[in-house]
């Protein structure tokens, strides 16, 4: 050949080279998501507002698979899906002749998998077993191999599947939280038991890989980051990406903290929650062997797959008539953050309508949205979600006096500042992980900062924490006694162990709490619904009774009002 001619070759021949490489590289694109809370639709129901939904994923999934072909994409869920929206709501509890929308949902966006969370079986039995078949006969494989059967340690769903993308073997195994017990009532878990992640996932690991020894291994957990240490039973994803061995890449989900972290040759990716970024990570496939790149892919949420909207317009339009079905009135605006100062309209509504139930003599509760407000007039459905966003039941549990004072004690330990000098409420100035702009926020979860009705007492700021707390009397004016026992209302999260409040205040543990319930209640959304559509409309005497709700303040009080508008002003701007 001669050299004219080599030169006219070289582009040709550089060309097929490539190609050859190329077909020796391959890559596969794993995109994840995890705590959608029910985020399905971008409609909001009650304004022409957009959220962040998952419209926006199956839009950014398609580009993907566009790109770089349907075989070389993965599409995996780390659960907590059907418990947050007024859709997974509607679904789960209204319309429970359908199929489930979710099922429907997760076929449209050609899901290879889903794994099972702790909001997911909050739901009960009747709805988690009813979606997990539905998801199973779209052909969806739904896994918790942490969940087994309470009699025999059976397995009761499995713990891995296998994919086949692009010519290689991907396994990809799906573990649930393993402190659902601490949360949960057992009526919603009856026959189940959960265990621990680090005791069982890198066996089911080595089970896989000796079975189908597959090209690459996910392990998707619905279990936060956590520390690495082991010290976390809720937050186990860092403790097995230092741990697990034959692993190359982990998806967490559970704290809704979008993070990514490399260990060795594995990957750590957690995309976040509600659909407003989702996880990637890029495996490469070489001679040389395989290479991750993991990412957080933040989404806009007014980019949506047109395709998926037609076709679940007439679901958007069911969820949006229940939606705005009216339950009744209020004659005064109800602001929850008008409870980290002490009593409101707000907070009292939920202490009434817990006070309401049989053998209920006080009330613990919190301000479940840090900052919400239904403005007076007409309430909505929609409405009860802002006031009330979780599906808790309401429980009475009999605690002594010692127990209830020690519980207080530890929540406003919780709540207010170790220093007043400054501040009352336990806040700092810290960078939004989501935008990077510095604001003041709660240290801890405000959830978290019960108070008690029935009660006459005082905070006193100045204490320390452990001695602030004043009992004067119940409402009534009789003697509160430490060794007289009282039943006390609280949410089925809070008697079950949530927040921990039982334990490290009132120093109460399984199986002490279980034994200490003396009577359970539908979900406390739903009482409050039922107290609107009973009386039409709730004005002051119905939520603000003393006489009933006894009365607690802040001490001394100039202080701590002059205090307190300092905070909300940092907090709030106001």
């Amino acid at each position: 050949m001669n050299r004219k001619n080599f030169r006219i070759l070289l582009p040709v021949l550089l060309l097929m080279a490539g190609q050859a490489l190329c077909a020796r590289e391959k890559k596969i694109q794993i995109v994840t998501t995890g705590d959608v809370h029910g985020c399905f639709f971008d409609d909001t129901y009650t304004s022409s507002r957009k959220k962040n939904s998952l419209m926006s994923v199956k839009c950014y999934v398609d580009s993907l698979r566009q790109a770089c072909g349907s075989e070389n994409v993965l599409l995996l869920d780390a659960g907590d899906i059907l418990q947050g929206d007024n859709a997974s709501y509607y679904y789960n509890f209204v319309d429970t002749e359908s199929e489930h929308v979710y099922p429907r949902i997760a076929a449209c966006m050609g899901y290879d998998a889903v794994t099972l969370g702790n909001h997911d079986i909050e739901t009960g039995h009747a709805v988690y077993d009813r979606v997990t078949a539905q998801l199973q006969a779209r052909g969806i494989p739904v896994l918790a191999g942490n969940i087994v059967n309470e009699a025999d340690g059976s397995a009761y769903l499995p713990s891995w599947t296998l994919i086949k993308k692009s010519g290689k073997k991907i396994a990809v195994l799906g573990f649930d939280n393993a402190n659902i017990k601490s949360w949960l009532p057992e009526y919603l878990w009856t026959g189940l038991d959960f265990l621990s992640l680090t005791d069982c996932v890198q066996e089911k690991v080595d089970e896989v890989r000796r079975q189908c020894r597959p090209d690459l291994v996910i392990v998707v957990v619905h279990s936060g980051s956590g520390k690495g240490d082991g010290s976390q039973l809720e937050n186990q994803a860092l403790d097995l990406l230092y741990s697990l061995k034959g692993v190359d890449v982990i998806v967490g989900a559970h704290d809704h903290r979008s993070y990514v972290e490399r260990h060795g040759d594995c990957v750590y990716v957690n995309g976040g929650a509600r659909a407003a970024a989702v996880g990637r990570v890029e495996v490469s496939f070489s001679r040389k062997g395989k290479s991750l790149d993991a990412y957080v892919h933040k989404l806009d949420k007014n980019k949506v797959d047109a395709e998926m909207k037609e076709a679940f317009a007439p679901d958007v339009e069911a969820v949006t008539a229940y939606t705005l079905q009216e339950v009744g009135k209020v004659e005064l605006p109800l602001l929850s953050r008008e409870s980290f100062k002490g009593m409101c309209p707000y907070i009292n509504l939920i202490h009434s309508v817990q006070l309401s139930v049989e053998g209920a003599r006080l009330s613990f509760a919190a301000p479940l949205n840090a900052n919400t407000r239904i403005a007076a007039g007409s309430v909505k459905v929609n409405d009860l979600f802002s006031i009330y966003p979780f599906e808790n039941q309401l429980f009475v549990m009999r605690m002594s006096g010692r127990e209830i004072k020690n519980y207080l004690e530890y929540s406003y330990s919780l709540w207010l500042s170790e220093d007043s000098s400054e501040h009352i409420l336990n806040i700092q100035n810290r960078s939004d992980e989501r935008s990077g702009a510095e604001r003041w926020s709660f240290r801890e979860a405000s959830y978290n900062f019960d108070s008690c009705a029935g009660l006459i007492y005082n905070v006193n700021i100045d204490a320390p924490a452990g001695s602030r707390i004043e009992i004067i009397s119940l409402a009534d004016g009789t003697p509160f006694e430490p060794d007289t026992f009282y039943n006390v209302a609280m949410t089925s999260y809070r008697a079950t162990g949530g927040g921990e409040l039982m334990q490290k205040g009132a120093g109460l543990d399984h199986p002490v709490l279980e034994e200490r319930v003396v009577a359970r209640y539908p979900e406390i959304r739903e009482l409050i619904r039922a107290l609107l559509l009973e009386k039409g409309s709730i004005g002051e005497a119905d939520i603000n009774d003393c006489s009933r709700l006894g009365e607690w303040h802040f001490v001394p009080r100039e202080k701590a009002e002059r205090l307190l508008e300092e905070d909300y002003k940092k907090m709030w701007g106001e």
